[in-house]
């Protein structure tokens, strides 16, 4: 009998759309005008879908105005808030290419991206609790030669954009096509700087649109995004998902609030809320939880990091969500590659990533020859399709390391596929950290300790954690002797401390471990894995 190859494709019954994300959100205005669309529940702003066109035309003409052309990035750095979404229309309306900037960056983190992308305008909050970006801003403008204009939110430089695009005439628009660039977003890889993955409107609006359609959206539905924004799972899986189906996205906090975002569900009768498994973890640990009425909740989504299938089955029954769905992708792939179906048995919607979405294949291969291998065999996850990435921006040579010339995605995780073309990641090839949804890339904490004046060397991994999932400890080689293991906690404080205003909080080492040196290979390789066993021991996990 000839043994089945790992290689399956999602199918066509949802056929892709040709249009742009400006044209998308004009048939929505005209199909849902009088439904809701937006509601901050922070300030208690509500957008119809007629309200929401109007809005987006306007900040569109305002960004028009400041000479924002089609091509041009304009970079968005904010929490949750509703003018993201404004923004991002907007810039999409314009053909501009919408640049997402993680609101966790600090100086060196916010200027690399700046000046990578070439952004010309900046759309900011003023700041986020001990966060000063008008600050940040200041601080990096010299190093950032294409940076023009900065507006903050709330400030006078963005009600004058508003007051520009009310004054502007409306003019002809500019002729676009849904295979043009229209976002960037900043994924780090494992040799240090972030790789900006440029994704077109064809890319994400399908993408929003067939996850939409698969947890059976509808103009009914009223979709909670604790998630944020900067991400894929917050622009495409949630804002671009109910802009394809008429249904309403509902803004909990600025920044994830587990006790905010119940009391959204229970006030706005939300019908799906979105997480990654901390998220979850956090809401369903409320000491009030069962105080809060989440009967409308019907389906969601899990995503971002492993979801350990004891969650799955409490968030199915605990939070009143028997359709949740398990997705996984990468932002390269816009983002969503696999999915569980809201029908599944609980078995598959466990313990596994599900299958192919609609309109994209996948295949486990063999990272090195990149041979289809069969199933039940575990090797590299590949995904190709309508959902790849464009590249990633200005980086050619990194484009062809991640994408093979028959166009399949690496992703560098490692999966099974089962017999019924279910998937399970069962590892990572690269060192990437996942904490808490977040990706921590070592190298970019090694290269910053390394300038620590009393670090020598350093090697940084993951370690488990019951919280985020993992965590980050930096095994350390002090210039001096270190003395008494004791000094660790002190080290350790430095560290964060040395850490705090050059990179995102997430990043910063929880664990410090002090050692003489590293286990290494015949070759001169330090054996990451060793000291990843060595840290879980030492940590009891």
């Amino acid at each position: 009998m000839t043994e089945q190859a790992s290689h399956t494709h999602g199918g066509t019954e949802i056929p892709l759309l040709t249009v742009t994300i400006g044209e998308r959100l004009d048939r929505a205005v005209a199909e849902f005008g009088e439904r809701e669309a937006l509601v901050d529940l922070v300030s208690g702003r509500r957008w119809t879908y007629a309200d929401l066109g109007r809005d987006v035309e306007r900040v569109a003409r305002g960004l028009a105005a400041l000479g924002v052309v089609k091509g041009d990035r304009v970079g968005v750095w904010a929490m949750n808030r509703p003018e993201w979404v404004l923004v991002q229309y907007a810039t999409a309306r314009l053909g501009a290419v919408l640049v997402n900037v993680n609101p966790a960056y600090r100086t060196e983190e916010l200027a690399y991206a700046l000046r990578q992308a070439g952004v010309s305008l900046l759309v900011a909050q003023g700041s986020y609790r001990d966060a000063d970006f008008r600050a940040m801003v200041a601080g990096v403008r010299g190093r950032c030669p294409e940076l023009r204009t900065a507006v903050f939110l709330g400030e006078p430089s963005w009600a004058d954009l508003l007051r520009r695009g009310d004054e502007a005439r409306p003019g002809p628009r500019e002729v676009l096509h849904c295979d043009e660039p229209i976002n960037i977003q900043y994924t780090s890889g494992t040799t240090g700087f972030p790789k900006g993955a440029t994704l077109s409107h064809r890319n994400i609006l399908n993408n929003g649109h067939c996850v939409g359609a698969l947890l059976g959206y509808g103009p009914e539905d009223r979709i909670c995004v604790a998630v944020p924004f900067y991400h894929c799972f917050g622009m495409v899986v949630g804002n671009l998902a109910a802009l394809s189906h008429g249904a309403c996205v509902l803004i909990p906090s600025e920044g994830f609030d587990p006790a905010a975002t119940l009391r959204a569900v229970e006030s706005e009768r939300a019908t799906s809320l979105y997480g990654v498994p901390t998220m979850f973890i956090a809401e369903l640990g409320l000491p009030d939880f069962a105080s809060y009425d989440l009967s409308s909740l019907r389906t969601g989504l899990m995503g971002g990091s492993p979801c350990p299938a004891e969650l799955m089955r409490r968030v199915r029954t605990d939070l009143h969500m028997p359709e949740v769905a398990i997705a996984y992708g990468m932002t390269e792939t816009s983002p969503v590659s696999t999915m569980t179906r809201v029908d599944d048995p609980e078995e598959h919607r466990v313990a596994t990533v599900g299958r192919a979405v609609p309109q994209v294949e996948v295949r486990i291969a063999d990272p090195a020859t990149g041979r289809t291998l069969p199933r039940g065999t575990v090797g590299e996850l590949h995904t190709r399709g309508y959902s790849v990435m464009l590249g990633y921006w200005g980086e050619p040579e990194r484009t062809a390391e991640a994408v093979d010339a028959e166009g399949w995605m690496r992703t560098g995780d490692l999966a099974e596929m089962r017999e019924d073309g279910y998937l399970a990641v069962v590892g990572r090839i690269k060192d990437v950290i996942i904490r808490g949804g977040e990706n921590v890339y070592p190298r970019e904490v090694e290269d910053l300790l390394h300038t620590h004046p009393a670090v020598a060397d350093v090697q940084v991994v993951g370690v488990p954690d019951e919280r985020y999932g993992e965590e980050v400890c930096a095994f350390v080689v002090l210039r001096e002797p270190a003395g008494a293991l004791g000094r660790e906690e002190a080290v350790a404080r430095e560290i964060a401390e040395f850490c705090r205003g050059r990179i995102a909080h997430f990043k910063t080492p929880r664990h410090v471990r002090l050692v003489e040196g590293f286990p290494m290979t015949v070759s001169g390789k330090v054996r990451k894995a060793e000291l990843r066993e060595a840290a879980a021991r030492s940590l009891g996990r």
